[in-house]
């Protein structure tokens, strides 16, 4: 039991971690003090949102099973929102830039975690008991 404490500890950590680095990254990438960062930010956000995305999957991690519908919601939401926000936030000149960088890298953040609890949410929603006497459910 202390393990799983270990694991869900370090996924909130990771989920923290994540959205502040996303959040400066952004504000670095769009006051466009140093645009080198890009692809190392990118993965490392990626590779941090994968992480987070697999200690949730195996109800471990920050996103609790009560709480995958509104991640995904808002997940979906944000992906939208960092995929158009050239467009969006076009029309405001000083904080566009920066508006654009931070929900384009909470996006890519966001996105493995949401991809993977979205598989798990399918998972859920499509077992039934018979599957569930083979593969027994993961304990909370």
């Amino acid at each position: 039991m202390e393990k799983m404490e270990i694991f869900k500890k370090i996924g909130s950590w990771l989920f923290l971690m994540g959205i502040v680095v996303a959040v400066l990254v952004g504000i670095i990438v769009g006051a466009e003090w140093y645009v080198d960062t890009n692809s190392y930010m990118a993965a490392l956000l990626g590779s941090l949102g994968f992480i987070v995305g697999v200690l949730s999957f195996f109800a471990l991690g920050q996103i609790t099973q009560e709480r995958v519908p509104t991640f995904l919601i808002a997940a979906l939401t944000l992906l939208a929102i960092g995929a158009l926000s050239p467009w969006t936030f076009g029309s405001w000149e000083g904080l566009a830039p920066y508006l654009t960088g931070i929900t384009q890298y909470m996006a890519i953040f966001a996105a493995p975690a949401a991809g993977l609890l979205a598989i798990r949410a399918i998972w859920d929603a499509g077992k039934t008991e018979d599957i569930e006497k083979i593969i027994p459910k993961i304990q909370k």
